[in-house]
């Protein structure tokens, strides 16, 4: 049933709303929605958060998150509803390993990278989880970080809406509303890049197009998802990298600048002299972004 609140939002075109804003975004089959926190609130009671294998995280974050792919990942963490008798996985939180090797060194340089630091690379909940579930989630989550030596998290919020080659919405374009409402330490952004973006609006990473031109392990994953937007199939002998250029060329690829993710650091001390004790790799900015980019 559709409440009087979510009937009077544009579900599918609204942007990011101000961080005191009692609305919150869910994803489900990667369409966005929103919840009121007067839709009834959260009740712990009704969730539970367990340690999650890899094949489920991977199954689930490929299913609902916007991007439409699954990172690295260290630790992984579902938020099961089980109020109705049976425990539905209804949001899934992914820490792991950065791309680039000074992605945790910068930002907290004091810590042991992949082992007392992580990135939180996946976060995202479905349309079954009430206002305020995140918060709560992410609480739950970095207590469990916690206890295996785990001092520090960085995350990043991608500001740039995107759509597919139809027109359909695919990012709405984050601000990291959740991570300020949870004092997130906010230290900027991340280098600006210029992004290849695929017909159906999902990105396809440096990683995976190295994949390609090097033939290193995955690279068929990579190819047979530019195959099925209509790229040939390679050749037997043919340059990859020749190959990859061609292929995005014929299925219509766009390129699009990226001024950079918003990136936030959280530091997990048991208390304030704990967490102020974790030294930052770059200082502290008093403003939180509060509108995303302009489109790509």
């Amino acid at each position: 049933m559709i409440t009087a609140y979510q009937q009077a939002l544009p579900l599918a075109e609204l942007t990011e709303v101000p961080t005191a804003s009692d609305w919150c975004r869910r994803w489900t089959h990667r369409t966005p929605s929103w919840r009121h926190r007067s839709d009834g609130g959260f009740d712990a009671s009704c969730f539970e958060v367990h340690p999650l294998p890899e094949k489920p995280a991977k199954a689930f974050v490929l299913a609902h998150h916007y991007s439409a792919s699954y990172p690295s990942a260290t630790r992984r963490f579902g938020l099961y509803r089980v109020d109705s008798g049976e425990a539905r996985l209804s949001g899934v939180a992914v820490f792991g390993i950065p791309a680039g090797a000074n992605v945790l060194t910068r930002s907290l340089p004091e810590l042991d990278p992949n082992v007392e630091s992580l990135v939180c690379s996946r976060f995202v909940l479905t349309d079954a989880c009430p206002g305020n579930s995140e918060s709560w989630f992410l609480s739950r989550c970095f207590s469990e970080l916690r206890a295996v030596g785990v001092k520090g998290v960085v995350s990043f919020a991608d500001p740039v809406p995107r759509r597919s080659a139809d027109g359909r919405l695919t990012a709405i374009g984050h601000i990291g509303r959740i991570y300020q409402a949870t004092n997130a330490v906010y230290t900027g952004r991340a280098t600006a890049r210029t992004l290849v973006l695929l017909p159906d609006g999902t990105i396809l990473h440096d990683r995976a197009a190295q994949k390609i031109r090097r033939q290193e392990q995955g690279h068929r994953y990579c190819e047979e998802k530019l195959i099925q937007f209509g790229a040939a199939v390679p050749r037997a002998g043919a340059d990859p990298a020749e190959w990859l250029r061609q292929a995005l060329a014929d299925i219509g690829a766009r390129r699009i600048r990226h001024r950079g993710a918003h990136r936030y650091i959280f530091r997990l001390g048991a208390n304030r002299r704990e967490r102020e004790a974790i030294r930052l790799g770059d200082p502290p900015l008093t403003a939180y972004p509060k509108l995303p980019d302009p489109p790509g």
